[in-house]
């Protein structure tokens, strides 16, 4: 029996080829658009003047911050989420990563300099550790300021009820201990000093 010869399309696929994406794909993009949205409305207008977003964008992000009925906070949350569409929305997405990110690592950056103030103040072992870490910090400078947040401590322990402690040297030693830190900055101590305030 005769074979016919291959034809040239043999190999090639002959069902319809779709480059479009599908509609659940088409929808799930236009829901993270509409999340990615609802990011935008939450942050402060300072950061929104950072962002890549065309005039039309932002006012209509303005207007759903200001607006305070539900139904047209949703509304105008939906227009929001249809103009994302002609957004740089990986670009935005980058940039609330790093703020976010970054947040939390000051935030957390903070914790350990407090858990290790709070050590130095009960534990005379916790300057050793921290010097052998840090091999160039002044100690004399360290051990006075430890001494004199050990002192108003212990006066802040002994005030009746309704007086106002004393923080100055206990603020000076979380001050020292975030410069020993080369990353940290000045903004990072004002958070600090307005936490101890409160």
């Amino acid at each position: 029996m005769d074979e016919f010869p291959p034809s040239p399309n043999d190999d090639q696929d002959t069902g319809p080829v779709y480059d479009r994406p599908s509609k659940s794909q088409v929808k799930r993009d236009m829901l993270a658009l509409l999340d990615l949205g609802k990011d935008l409305i939450d942050l402060s207008p300072e950061r929104l003047r950072q962002l890549p977003l065309e005039e039309k964008l932002y006012e209509a992000i303005r207007l759903a911050q200001r607006t305070t009925s539900r139904e047209g906070r949703r509304r105008q949350t939906h227009y929001v989420g249809k103009l994302m569409r002609k957004a740089p929305a990986e670009e935005i997405r980058t940039q609330l990563d790093v703020w976010a990110n970054g947040s939390r690592e000051a935030t957390a950056s903070l914790h350990r300099t407090e858990r290790l103030r709070d050590r130095l103040l009960t534990d005379d072992d916790a300057l050793t550790t921290l010097l052998e870490q840090y091999p160039g910090a002044d100690v004399q400078h360290l051990r006075s300021l430890i001494r004199a947040a050990r002192k108003e401590a212990a006066t802040n322990a002994a005030l009746t009820e309704g007086s106002q402690p004393q923080r100055k040297h206990y603020r000076a030693l979380f001050q020292a201990l975030r410069a020993l830190e080369p990353d940290n900055t000045s903004s990072s101590d004002t958070v600090e000093d307005e936490k101890e305030e409160a």
